[in-house]
């Protein structure tokens, strides 16, 4: 099996892509020839997270390693992503959540991309919808909180500056983050992170109020354009996203089981 192909660099980015988070939260971290773990830690019930990173011939393996590893960390919630589909992590208590598509884009023009796009046509409500890269702390702080409530992410609500992602993220090699406004007001966001092979593509948001007026096309389409589009795009996409991914050029490299406890209890 090819461990070099377009699958195992969306699975690399996304390791390297919690590393970084790891680095500048300073949380504890283990990577293995197959998988990289990292202990999220911002409060005891923080979901630890585990990337498998190489296909497997011992599943069994694997999940003994887990099982040490979660012992030793004291891990009471965790999300583990297995692109491979082999593991059974039922005995720690672990649901498995639906099978999501590993999607990757090859290098190129984005068709439709623009430093300043026009405005939204009478259907989708009018309004001028422009995307910008956070080039500042403030602005960074606006896609935080579009990712928070837009994402959403339920347990860093209400949102506080800083505490889901902290302005040091900003700063670090390989980050970006950009942010689509309609008429001035946030209406959207994504990150990116360019692990030097890749840019991987995250946590793709759209305000509530701001949702079928194309404000996630946008924001994708700048931000394929403007970081590195000379290297391939990796994401994992959502039920709801993937027909936008398709669209946009991203192709289906894997079907990716992720597994969650939520508890010691199950």
């Amino acid at each position: 099996m090819n461990t070099n192909s377009r699958l195992e660099q969306a699975n690399d980015n996304a390791a390297a892509f919690w590393l970084a988070q790891a680095r500048v939260h300073g949380w504890r971290f283990r990577t293995r020839p197959g998988w990289t773990a990292v202990r999220c830690a911002r409060t005891p019930e923080d979901a630890h997270r585990v990337v498998v990173t190489r296909p497997y011939t011992e599943p069994g393996l694997v999940e003994r390693e887990l099982e040490d590893l979660l012992g030793e960390w004291e891990t009471i919630r965790f999300t583990l992503e297995d692109p491979y589909g082999g593991l059974d992590l039922t005995r720690f208590g672990a649901t498995r959540m639906p099978i999501m598509p590993v999607m990757t884009r090859e290098p190129g023009p984005v068709e439709g991309a623009s430093a300043a796009l026009p405005a939204l046509s009478e259907a989708h409500g009018g309004g001028s919808l422009t995307v910008d890269e956070a080039l500042d702390g403030d602005t960074f702080a606006q896609v935080e909180r579009a990712i928070v409530d837009g994402f959403p992410l339920p347990a860093r609500q209400p949102w506080t500056r800083g505490d889901a992602l902290p302005e040091r993220l900003w700063g670090e090699p390989g980050w970006r983050a950009w942010l689509g406004r309609v008429d001035g007001v946030t209406a959207g966001t994504c990150l990116t992170y360019d692990d030097g092979r890749a840019t991987g593509v995250y946590w793709v948001a759209t305000l509530p109020a701001q949702r079928g007026r194309g404000v996630a096309r946008a924001v994708l389409q700048a931000a394929l354009a403007h970081a590195h589009p000379d290297r391939p795009a990796t994401l994992v996409a959502t039920s709801l996203g993937e027909p936008l991914y398709r669209k946009l050029g991203f192709t289906e490299q894997a079907r990716t089981c992720w597994w969650t406890r939520t508890s010691v209890d199950g």
